[in-house]
């Protein structure tokens, strides 16, 4: 008996949350189960607790996903992981709901390590939920909450980083993460070993494409699909003809023959040769990869920003031809 009624007044702990989410004027893609059970993870709230019990943990999704299962009985497939961060907890970030990463903001929000804290000013408001001041409250919330985004909005802006890619052109990065390695490539890389080359694509930890230019790949040949899985940096070598892939290797793997594989098939309309590059920031990270770097690829690393290691064949830098 006690968990028929444990599983309705779960129940009811949801249907309020959605009844939160639909106040606060989210689009019906966020107003569902997941969405609510996300909320009450990062509130702490278990299905016996009143809204004046909301608290601010620092919740990783994770966790959060662990809250479902033991607090309301709702098991999320471990795959489904990527959903929450994308289709909610992205969501209540551009909204101002909640605060990635309070606790160091230059954390990338892709890092595993990342954590999401409710903001102050929602947590108020929704200690007030179900009380008569609840619709007060909301008013005044709503009034101040776009306030709030652009706040938000204008501080992430100033931790982001600003990378030249051309003659008065500049992207501005995410801060934090692989994004650090990827500015060091341009800056370092491309001057040294690609001088006067070709910006084409530049990938962003979160906004994934950050820069690209589709039509100076066409102009040799390439036509890319959005879906396709990009390198971090893509330069055409004009002095050369060689189109240069790079990958930025700070927590996922370098070009290892399953990579250069994905390469070579995504770029297989080239009209010239490819560079596959490797790039680390340090020597110890490229160690730890050492047995998977593909042969007929080259590595650099930042720390030795004028060098490159060479792995197998007669030419220092230089396309392959299979």
């Amino acid at each position: 008996m006690a968990k028929k009624t444990d599983t309705k007044q779960a129940e009811r702990k949801i249907q309020e949350a959605l009844a939160v989410l639909a106040a606060l004027d989210f689009p019906r893609q966020q107003q569902n189960e997941r969405s609510a059970l996300t909320l009450l993870s990062l509130l702490g709230l278990k299905p016996t607790d009143s809204w004046k019990k909301a608290s601010d943990p620092l919740m990783g999704i994770t966790p959060m996903m662990d809250f479902f299962a033991k607090h309301y009985a709702k098991q999320y497939k471990p795959n489904t992981r990527e959903t929450v961060r994308r289709q909610t907890v992205h969501q209540f970030m551009q909204a101002g709901l909640i605060v990635p990463n309070p606790d160091k903001p230059s954390r990338p929000t892709n890092s595993p390590k990342a954590v999401y804290q409710i903001e102050l000013s929602a947590l108020k408001l929704l200690w007030e939920f179900g009380k008569p001041s609840w619709n007060k409250h909301l008013k005044e919330y709503l009034l101040t909450v776009t306030t709030l985004k652009r706040l938000y909005a204008r501080e992430r802006d100033k931790r982001r980083i600003p990378v030249k890619i051309g003659e008065g052109q500049e992207i501005r990065l995410s801060p934090g993460g692989q994004n650090i390695l990827v500015k060091r490539i341009i800056d370092d890389f491309c001057q040294i070993f690609t001088p006067s080359g070709q910006i084409i694509y530049v990938g962003d930890t979160q906004t994934k494409w950050a820069y690209f230019n589709p039509d100076a790949l066409r102009a040799i040949g390439v036509e890319i699909e959005e879906h396709g899985k990009m390198p971090d940096v893509v330069v055409f070598h004009t002095e050369k003809n060689w189109l240069v892939l790079i990958e930025a290797v700070t927590s996922h793997g370098p070009v290892n023959p399953k990579r250069r594989q994905e390469l070579k098939e995504l770029f297989a309309g080239s009209q010239v040769g490819i560079v596959y590059v490797t790039a680390f920031l340090e020597r110890r990270t490229m160690i730890k990869y050492l047995d998977d770097i593909s042969w007929e690829t080259e590595v650099w690393i930042a720390e030795s920003p004028t060098h490159l290691i060479h792995f197998n064949g007669e030419r220092f830098l230089g396309p392959y031809e299979d």
